[in-house]
């Protein structure tokens, strides 16, 4: 089993910062695709930004330019740093993680961009 880890959500006005991480434990041998998907109000969730393995990335084109995603594998972490912020990033943001053929998914972190 994998447990999936966020923090570091919360309220921001516009225009701010807030960087997000998400430590993965449990039964890990490898991690491949790690990435965080966000849920808005009455939206279905969408991709933000995923990281392979080996460095290889992708972004929704809502966020290129604002939000950057790393990830650490010795530690089994990811992180998403997210500037300029808009009052429609607003949305649980999941992180998730690839093992095997599976996808694991943590709690979510609330993310609210409001003045």
């Amino acid at each position: 089993q994998v447990q999936l880890v966020e923090s570091g959500g919360g309220l921001v006005q516009p225009g701010g910062s807030l960087r997000l991480s998400c430590a993965a434990s449990g039964s890990i041998f490898r991690i491949n695709d790690m990435g965080w998907y966000r849920r808005a109000p009455g939206k279905e969730r969408e991709l933000v930004a995923r990281v392979s393995s080996v460095g290889t990335i992708n972004y929704s084109d809502s966020v290129k330019g604002r939000f950057t995603i790393s990830r650490d594998n010795a530690k089994n972490t990811v992180f998403l740093q997210m500037n300029s912020l808009k009052p429609e990033d607003t949305a649980v943001y999941y992180c998730s993680g690839v093992v095997g053929f599976n996808i694991y998914w943590g709690q979510g972190t609330q993310v609210t961009v409001s003045s």
